[in-house]
Order: C-alpha cells, then sequence, then structure tokens
C-alpha cells in the first residue's frame, strides 16, 4: 500500500538529503539502480526509515517527484497585491526554474523513464509525473497569474488558457528537442525575460 506522499514543505533537510540521493541513483544508474536497499547505502540510512518516510516505491518515486517539482518557484501569499515589478520579477523567477528543471538531468531521467514505461501495464510513473510534478507546477504556477489579475495587472479571462500560452511562450517544443538529445541552452535567462515579455504584451494592462 502506498503512503499519501508528504508536501515539499514538510519534507526534513535528512529526507531532502535522501530524495537527493535517490535522484542521483536513478541518473546514473536508471530504473534498476532505484532499490531500497541501494539507497539505503548510498544515503546511509535504515530501509526501515525509507519505508516510515516514504512508504513503498511507488510512495518513493511520488516523494522524489514532489521534491523535484518544488524547485520551480511561484508566489502564493493569497490575497496580497503586486505591483507591476513585482509580478514581472515572480514571472521571470517562474520562467528561468521551469525551463532548469525541464532541462536538468533529474527531469530528463524521469520522463524518458516513464516514456519508456507507458506501455507496460501497472505502470505508474507517468501518472505520478503529471499529478505530483506537471499538475502541481501549474496549480501553483496559475494561481500566481490569477494574483496577478486580483491586482489589475493582468487582463485574463481564462486563467487555465492563459497559462497555457505562458507555458508555451517559455517551453515551447525545447523539452521535446532536450528528450530526443538536443543539448540545453547554456543560459535560459534570455528565454525567460522573452517569455514573460511576451506574455505580458499579449496579457498585460499598462499601468
Amino acid at each position: 500500500m502506498t503512503t499519501d506522499p508528504m508536501t515539499a514543505q514538510e519534507f526534513s533537510p535528512r529526507q531532502n538529503a535522501v530524495l537527493e540521493q535517490a535522484l542521483k541513483l536513478l541518473v546514473e544508474g536508471g530504473d534498476k539502480a532505484l532499490t531500497t536497499s541501494g539507497l539505503a547505502r548510498a544515503a546511509n540510512c535504515s530501509k526501515e526509515s525509507l519505508y516510515k518516510w516514504f512508504g513503498d516505491r511507488d510512495g518513493l518515486l511520488a516523494a522524489m517527484i514532489t521534491f523535484q517539482q518544488s524547485k520551480v518557484r511561484t508566489f502564493e501569499r493569497t490575497g496580497e497585491r503586486l505591483s507591476v515589478e513585482q509580478l514581472k520579477e515572480h514571472l521571470d523567477v517562474f520562467a528561468h526554474d521551469l525551463l532548469d528543471v525541464l532541462a536538468g538531468d533529474v527531469s530528463l531521467a524521469l520522463n524518458r523513464l516513464a516514456v519508456g514505461q507507458s506501455s507496460r501495464d501497472g505502470s505508474k510513473l507517468g501518472t505520478l509525473l503529471l499529478e505530483r510534478g506537471r499538475r502541481q507546477i501549474d496549480r501553483r504556477a496559475k494561481a500566481l497569474l490569477e494574483t496577478g489579475r486580483r491586482s489589475g495587472l493582468l487582463r485574463i479571462d481564462d486563467v487555465e488558457e492563459a497559462y497555457r500560452m505562458f507555458y508555451g511562450l517559455i517551453v515551447s517544443d525545447l523539452h521535446v528537442r532536450m528528450l530526443l538529445g538536443e543539448a540545453p541552452e547554456k543560459d535560459f535567462a534570455p528565454r525567460a525575460r522573452k517569455a514573460v515579455t511576451a506574455f505580458l504584451t499579449l496579457y498585460g494592462v499598462q499601468k
């Protein structure tokens, strides 16, 4: 039985270190390297601790994905208003973090593994990536756009549609190309700024 994974904010520093080690094992050795015994040795902890913290293998994978997606920062203080400059800054941080995470070895390894397992009966990695990864990032980013709308800075009728546009401006087909082996850009700052500028041109309210 899989335990309900904690949110990234609930992970202790020790658990974060274990999850970093688990991600490292996955990147370096693939799916077969990510075993309870192997992780316990690599992270210098007991298998009992791993089961207590994360449950079974699916619980561990869910925790790894939750930990990874938490690296994409967004503004989440409900009810607080933003200035134009604050909104631009938060959008830029989100865009840059998203590109950094998607281009990282961990994200590429997880996505390639999920694609490779997609035809297997009982494989849950793709579902976990969607539910614990992409949808959590989407939820937080849409909350940022909603805050921008409430602050009178964005002209948005449909937050979902606006977010899909923003995501497309940031990522385009870059993630697919990287999954196929293309080397990522060395500096994502120009791409992030360009995406934010284009998004604000489409949806921004001049102040």
